[in-house]
């Protein structure tokens, strides 16, 4: 065995570990991982900027959200073609560095990855044929290793589209509470007018369980967060942000001695404050995950609204029952409540390209965006 076919077999075995971490990486491990030596979340993040740039330039709006949407099942798609490849180049280098224990012997580089090919993918067709005890355990390995990266991306697409269908219940259900797309102002809104008040403690705690979900989810698998909406002007970080703002109205424009007085209140504002804490540590894992902290600056926070939105949602809800304040002090506990999440949600959402909603996302093309449909 020469040098350079020493050195084919090293590049080769390297090639080879590097995709199978990737994949137990990204697939295997429940949990969100990181390194240099990855090639799924690159793929996501150096792929999507140009998709997302090539989308939100198409018109109507149903021809965007249809172009957006298909990213996730694409890059699937693509990853699963990206290891086959790097598989093929990998157990080809080794197969060429081991060319003289195959009958007949191979003779370049195009009969290796041929080879490698088709002991990957469990073709088998016998023209080529390992005669040496080395040869034979990289054509099983290669074979075990194409079956079972299939297998794998097979069960990872049930898994992220049996999470996104989880995901989306509750989505749509806010169609009826929280309108569409979804305002946290409209959410509490209707439980008032409609007398419902004690109803809202069980919709807060079930958005509690749906965020700790989103958060588990999205961090385990990086791909599951592009996958957008089957529905106009909706998305997943619009709901979010729509449960958010509601627990932060409830336990800021509705003064707490009001709430000892009616038990409803009280126990709203009790599952409000569970379902803040969970929303807030969920908007922050998810925007630490991206990089947004790297690539903008979030050091200048602020409520993302202005005080006249404020006051406008405090009359919404006093119309519809609550004992509302408008103090400054109440605006100052409001604004600093919101702080803590809302320009990570916002850019969230631009990054993700998600349907403006009241206060989250581009809003400057809500009303234009609304026109179309």
């Amino acid at each position: 065995m020469t040098i350079i076919d020493s050195l084919q077999l090293i590049v080769g075995a390297a090639l080879v570990a590097l995709v199978l971490h990737d994949v137990f990486q990204s697939v295997v491990l429940p949990r969100r991982s990181g390194g240099p030596l990855r090639v799924a979340p690159y793929l996501f993040l150096l792929l999507w900027p140009l998709w997302r740039r090539i989308g939100q330039r198409r018109q109507p709006a149903w021809r965007r959200e249809d172009f957006l949407g298909s990213f996730a099942p694409f890059s699937i798609i693509l990853l699963l073609a990206v290891w086959l490849i790097a598989m093929i180049f990998g157990f080809g280098l080794i197969v060429h560095g081991l060319h003289d224990q195959f009958k007949p012997p191979i003779e370049n580089f195009q009969s290796a990855f041929y080879m490698a090919g088709t002991s990957l993918l469990t073709i088998g067709y016998g023209d080529i044929v390992p005669t040496q005890p080395l040869a034979r355990g990289v054509v099983l390995l290669a074979g075990a290793s194409g079956l079972t990266i299939l297998a794998l991306v097979i069960a990872l697409a049930f898994n992220l589209y049996a999470s996104f269908a989880r995901r989306e219940v509750l989505v749509l259900m806010l169609d009826a509470r929280a309108g569409v797309p979804p305002s946290g102002v409209t959410l509490l809104e209707t439980y008032g007018r409609q007398r419902i008040l004690d109803a809202l403690p069980a919709i807060f705690g079930q958005f509690e369980l749906w965020t700790a979900e989103v958060l588990d989810s999205h961090l385990a698998y990086p791909v599951l967060p592009f996958f957008r909406s089957s529905h106009d002007r909706q998305s997943w970080i619009g709901a979010l942000g729509a449960v958010l703002d509601a627990a932060t109205l409830i336990t800021t424009a509705v003064p707490e001695a009001a709430c000892r007085d009616q038990d409803p209140l009280r126990h709203a504002r009790a599952a409000a404050e569970m379902l803040y804490g969970i929303g807030c540590h969920a908007v922050i894992d998810l925007t630490r995950m991206r990089g947004f902290a790297k690539r903008y600056d979030l050091t200048a926070q602020g409520p993302g609204i202005e005080r006249a939105e404020f006051e406008a949602a405090c009359k919404q809800l006093a119309a519809a029952g609550y004992p509302t304040e408008r103090s400054e002090q109440t605006w100052q506990n409001f604004s600093k409540r919101r702080a803590i999440y809302a320009t990570r949600l916002n850019l969230m959402a631009r990054f993700f390209a998600c349907p403006p909603t009241q206060w989250i996302g581009d809003r400057s093309v809500l009303i234009r965006h609304l026109g179309e449909h």
